[in-house]
């Protein structure tokens, strides 16, 4: 097989807005009840995929969810009375974020010699926990083959499971096996932790994983507590690298430690408080950034253009580059619409180590295919969306009208 990472990016959905329903998502609150631009964002999202291919890298998609969710409004009884952040869950354009799509264990990490995927449940949090459903129907198309994938139903409640964004792998190269971490949190901070250890240990049962090349580490509950709902915003690793703040773990010597003994060959390249504090780190999404390797073999660390903006962060990211280490490009991206709404790079993408001749090619990215996506999104996609609009009758038909146009340019109309 010819495995190479494929990221799948989530193309920014024509309900994008901001209704605040992320609890402990500091910049989704603090922009709660703003206009949003989903035209703007979603192609802001294609910028990023298309300067990602133009890096080497192999570039995939995921489709925007069917909003509003009607289907779950029938279902809550939902009418004018109920309120208004219950009803503005049915218009969430949160799956944009597919680093929470689903976790991904490669075909040398697994028993059976396939690549596993299951969908992460999302049950914290309203807005998102209606996802799993839809989001699995476009892995079971994408991943058909079940020769190289098997695809999993989500693990059920009450375990939360957040997928990708609290899980890492680690490797001397995509093809060859791997340890996988999974990163989870405790209850009983000012914010909810979203991913439950027995979540986490169930989908490395699922995947067939060998226990000894897993590791299960505590996130640290000031990390949380600062904004850092998911593990991704604090820390990220490719092959051999861990890139991470030195307030990501709950105990950071046992963390390196634990993921050393399962892979002697791990970096690290710790970000001390002194030069980034933690609340800086989340805020202009430093670690969210997706940290890859290059056709050459260097790695580049693709990062929000908020990190520019901020003199601590980019001093570090340049010093970081000009050194002697593996990380030695730093690319900087403009997602502002996601970013307002508590998602940079790395929230937008999957990450599938998979041979591309076996994924259905209607979901993976190629110029044509991103002319074809800008147009419909240029033509269909609402220009503005103001929070008085959530609700309406007009928005509904022009967010579903826009999603169809997508879908049938696309061929991929049985996901109508």
């Amino acid at each position: 097989m010819s495995l190479r990472e494929i990221n799948f990016d989530g193309i920014v959905g024509p309900s994008h807005n901001y209704a605040g329903l992320s609890l402990g998502n500091i910049a989704s609150a603090s922009h709660k009840g703003e206009p949003s631009y989903p035209r703007a964002a979603a192609l802001q999202g294609l910028a990023k995929m298309r300067g990602n291919m133009a890096l080497g890298l192999a570039q995939g998609f995921l489709l925007p969810l069917p909003r509003p969710n009607t289907a779950l409004g029938d279902h809550l009884g939902l009418d004018d009375s109920a309120p208004a952040q219950l009803r503005a869950a049915l218009w969430s354009a949160s799956s944009m974020w597919t680093a929470n799509a689903a976790t991904v264990s490669p075909a040398p990490d697994t028993a059976d010699g396939r690549c596993h995927l299951t969908p992460a449940n999302l049950v914290t949090m309203l807005h998102r926990a209606q996802e799993w459903r839809d989001t699995k129907a476009q892995l079971d198309l994408a991943f058909a083959d079940t020769a190289h994938f098997a695809v999993h139903d989500a693990i059920p409640p009450s375990f939360g499971d957040e997928g990708a964004a609290n899980h890492m792998r680690f490797c001397e190269s995509h093809d060859a096996p791997g340890v996988e971490v999974f990163v989870y949190g405790r209850p009983g901070g000012p914010f909810p932790a979203r991913q439950h250890e027995q979540a986490s240990r169930a989908v490395a049962r699922l995947h067939q994983l060998n226990p000894q090349r897993c590791v299960f580490i505590e996130q640290n509950p000031e990390a949380i507590a600062a904004g850092a709902f998911h593990n991704d915003v604090v820390a990220v690793a490719n092959e051999r690298v861990l890139f991470a703040h030195q307030r990501a773990f709950a105990d950071q010597p046992a963390a390196y430690e634990a993921i050393r003994r399962a892979f002697p060959a791990l970096e690290v390249i710790e970000v001390p408080e002194e030069a980034v504090s933690l609340e800086e780190a989340i805020r202009t999404y430093l670690f969210n950034g997706q940290l890859v390797t290059l056709p050459g073999s260097e790695m580049a660390l693709v990062v929000p253009s908020e990190c520019r903006d901020s003199p601590s962060v980019w001093q570090f990211c340049e010093r970081m580059a000009a050194g002697n280490g593996p990380i030695r490009r730093i690319v900087p991206v403009d997602v502002r619409q996601s970013m307002a709404n508590g998602g940079g790079p790395a929230c937008l993408r999957l990450r599938v180590v998979a041979d591309p001749a076996h994924v259905d090619p209607r979901f993976l990215l190629d110029e044509k295919r991103a002319t074809l996506i800008e147009r419909v999104v240029s033509e269909t996609w609402p220009e503005r969306i103001d929070p008085s609009d959530l609700g309406t009758a007009a928005l509904a038909d022009k967010v579903n009208a826009a999603r169809l146009a997508l879908l049938s340019v696309l061929s991929l109309n049985e996901l109508a």
